[in-house]
């Protein structure tokens, strides 16, 4: 059993942790255990039912009315939501909540579920990438177990690659970018959707994948000097020193303009050198990519 912490239940469900403390003096659906040092911590069930009553509440149902709810009713509730986006949401909750649980075969299930019904295109930009933003956090705080996130990792690389393969574009534009994780750097979903993006925009970037020392990044600059590159650290060890990075980046490809998204740029509140820039949010890579012609 996974232990999550409050903040991870805020990161996950959009509750701000001060809600979920006033929902657990006034009402009897969450319960959450505490260490020797009386620190709150919430299991797998209490995730899943802090999941579906931030989704109902999101969606017009009173929390004093869930309240009064039986699991399986809540349960129902959520599979009734009818709104496009809750819909969404309910999908990648239940991601969550397969993951947790080691239950791969559901996992699974699920995302060839949607990707039948709605295509591989929408699978990603709708469900996959807004399933790693939130879990990503879980992952870089080690919330996760390695085996969970190997195996959901797997799952979702295949997807990725089979997208990847099958994107196209009407238009061809010759465009040099680079795509790239720093070394020992291993997460790579997030840049593998960038690759898709740039794909069915009809870009076909030069794909470097996970672990380049900067040595190996600076001689393909130099063989093919792009128009940018960019790096998607949706997760890094804890050892990466992230300012020492920027600046041995900078030091390294002075000239060559740099992009950098993800989580870990979240926060960051030093200075950034004058060629790197910073994309907070999958909407901001979007429209980074939209510029391109």
């Amino acid at each position: 059993m996974n232990a999550f912490t409050i903040k991870d239940l805020e990161n996950l469900s959009g509750i701000k942790a001060h809600t979920i403390r006033i929902w657990e003096q006034r009402y009897s659906f969450i319960k959450p255990q505490r260490t020797g040092t009386n620190i709150r911590y919430y299991s797998n069930d209490e995730l899943r039912t802090i999941l579906n009553i931030a989704l109902l509440n999101k969606y017009g149902y009173k929390i004093s009315h869930i309240d009064k709810m039986q699991p399986e009713q809540i349960k129902d509730k959520v599979e009734t939501l009818q709104l496009t986006e809750a819909k969404q949401e309910r999908v990648y909750n239940e991601l969550i909540n397969h993951m947790v649980n080691m239950n791969m075969d559901d996992f699974e299930e699920v995302l060839d579920g949607f990707i039948f019904e709605k295509g591989i295109d929408k699978t990603i930009t709708q469900i996959i990438f807004p399933f790693l933003e939130k879990v990503g956090i879980l992952w870089q705080t080690n919330h996760i177990y390695p085996a969970q996130e190997h195996l959901v990792t797997n799952i979702i690389r295949q997807k990725l690659v089979v997208g990847i393969e099958g994107a196209s574009s009407t238009r061809k534009l010759d465009k040099n970018i680079i795509l790239f994780l720093p070394e020992n750097e291993f997460h790579e979903l997030g840049l593998l959707f960038i690759n898709y993006l740039l794909r069915i925009h009809g870009v076909k970037a030069l794909y470097l994948g996970a672990s380049v020392p900067l040595k190996d990044l600076k001689f393909i600059v130099d063989l093919k000097p792009p128009e940018y590159i960019h790096t998607h650290l949706s997760a890094v060890a804890h050892n990466f020193n992230f300012e020492k990075y920027l600046n041995n980046l900078h030091n390294r490809l002075p000239n060559v303009p740099i992009i950098i998204s993800g989580w870990v740029t979240q926060g960051y509140k030093k200075t950034i050198p004058p060629n790197i820039t910073f994309k907070h949010s999958l909407s901001e890579v979007i429209e980074l990519i939209a510029t391109l012609n």
